[in-house]
């Protein structure tokens, strides 16, 4: 373990400094300064020798969060990069993007601040790749056997590593024409920098996984086309169907989902001409929704330029500590403060979105809300309430329901569930042979450590379907992902 005493020593968890607010506003660098090694050493120092490391329940990847922890306490961090990668294939991702529920289920968390076990991961393998020990880890025999991973987000190139890694002849197929998926254009690069992506991308180019972007299967390809192809498809799209707000005033030119301006906004930044680019610049932009997305939006728009930028969410307002129905070691909701929420604007709780008001040109210019009521369950707008916020640009930021399932239904036949996701079995497989499902299309929206956990355990299932048997990772076991949230 770390040091024996080292929670007792140090009770205070430290963060690196963000950068100060006029600065990192005009830039898309990651906010976060570089971090002081001897910080480093002292939060992984607290790291206790609990017996039982609920941590790793709080992980879906089961990740050896007290190994690596003590590792770096000792200054071994190529012996930690070696532990961090034995579970999760991209700690870069996680590191800067999950919201840590191994924090929350961290057993010092009870009484006292967790360890900062996320910003540990992120330095682990931010020095390991600027020491140069990241190396590709290509097979020592070849299969024989094809895939094809169609998604290049995290859980498709999660699958993708590991089952190149096992030997198989594995291209990655991608609608856009670069890979990532949401990594590349759905998050900001204030959140996480493009390059982090390239130099794993560099990687698994080495160990030998073949990519193919600019590529719409259903579409350029079929969906049967490329089942003959290959000897298995992972079907790992992603949930991008956003949810709608159908009300008045809805198709008003300037109000747009959240991921349409985030995707352009993105894109410019990596140096392409968008023509007719939805931006911030001079507007009064409200954000509808309070989650991650939202928060993102939030700092696109202070660095565009935005006049005003107001943050609207439809429930209450969480806590800033666990209410009583989550309880350690539950991954809680509270109130939080993302860089972006300390750049400016105005949030604001338990307002309900009743129309879209047009101006004299017939674009937006305002939404009117209401106060959000609860009446038997339902969250309904409160009659007397109402009140009008000027808008010029309006971003839906409500999450997504599900995967699109059009093309693959009607050219595989595959299954849907009730909940709109792509149907499959404890082993990620679909009803058509050959066919396994990982990530969100499979699960609905949920967090990039469980896109990963499941892209390895899908490709364990698709291994063994392809070999009779397999000797990688399965890390998520099913009745855990049943459960889970």
């Amino acid at each position: 373990m770390a040091d024996p005493k080292g929670f007792l020593k140090v009770t205070e968890r430290e963060l690196p400094k963000r950068r100060p607010v006029p600065v990192r506003i005009m830039d898309w660098k990651e906010v976060y300064e570089p971090g002081d090694s001897a910080q480093l050493r002292r939060q992984a120092g607290r790291c206790m020798d609990c017996g039982v490391p609920f941590c790793h329940q709080g992980c879906p990847l089961g990740n050896l969060i007290p190994e690596w922890n003590d590792l770096m306490y000792r200054g071994e961090g190529r012996a930690a990069i070696e532990r961090l990668h034995a579970t999760n294939n991209f700690p870069e991702f996680t590191g800067r993007l999950c919201p840590a529920p191994c924090e929350s289920a961290c057993v010092l968390g009870i009484n006292q601040p967790a360890v900062t076990i996320k910003q540990v991961e992120v330095s682990i393998v931010d020095q390991a790749f600027g020491s140069g020990w990241v190396q590709p880890q290509p097979p020592g025999r070849l299969t024989g056997k094809t895939v094809a991973v169609v998604g290049s987000g995290p859980a498709g190139l999660a699958a993708a590593q590991q089952l190149t890694r096992a030997g198989h002849t594995v291209a990655v197929f991608e609608r856009d024409d670069r890979i990532g998926g949401l990594l590349r254009y759905g998050i900001p690069d204030f959140k996480m920098e493009k390059k982090h992506i390239d130099q794993r991308l560099a990687q698994m180019t080495a160990e030998g996984t073949r990519f193919r972007a600019g590529v719409n299967i259903g579409v350029d390809i079929t969906w049967e086309q490329l089942r003959e192809r290959y000897d298995a498809v992972v079907v790992a799209t992603g949930a991008l169907v956003p949810r709608d707000l159908p009300i008045p005033g809805r198709d008003l030119p300037g109000v747009h989902f959240a991921m349409e301006y985030l995707t352009q906004s993105n894109r410019v930044v990596a140096g392409d001409d968008v023509f007719d680019q939805i931006t911030a610049e001079g507007k009064h932009v409200v954000v509808l929704g309070g989650g991650d997305t939202g928060a993102d939006c939030i700092g696109t728009a202070h660095r565009q330029g935005a006049l005003t930028v107001t943050n609207l969410a439809i429930g209450r307002q969480p806590g800033t500590a666990r209410s009583t129905d989550q309880p350690w070691p539950m991954h809680p909701t509270v109130f939080e403060v993302q860089s972006a929420h300390e750049e400016g604007g105005t949030r604001e709780y338990l307002v309900s979105t009743v129309e879209f008001l047009a101006n004299e040109a017939g674009e937006v210019r305002a939404i009117r809300v209401a106060e959000t009521e609860y009446l038997d369950g339902r969250r309904v707008p409160k009659a007397g309430t109402e009140r009008e916020i000027p808008a010029d640009l309006v971003l839906l930021a409500l999450g997504f329901t599900g995967p699109e399932t059009t093309a693959i239904d009607d050219q595989l036949g595959l299954a849907v569930t009730s909940r709109g996701n792509l149907e499959r079995d404890d082993q990620y497989a679909t009803a058509t042979p050959g066919v396994f499902i990982a990530g969100d299309a499979g699960r609905g929206q949920s967090l990039i450590v469980w896109a990963i956990a499941e892209g390895r355990a899908a490709a364990a299932a698709v291994d063994r379907y392809l070999e009779g048997e397999t000797r990688l990772p399965s890390p998520i076991p099913a009745s855990a992902r049943a459960l889970a949230v």
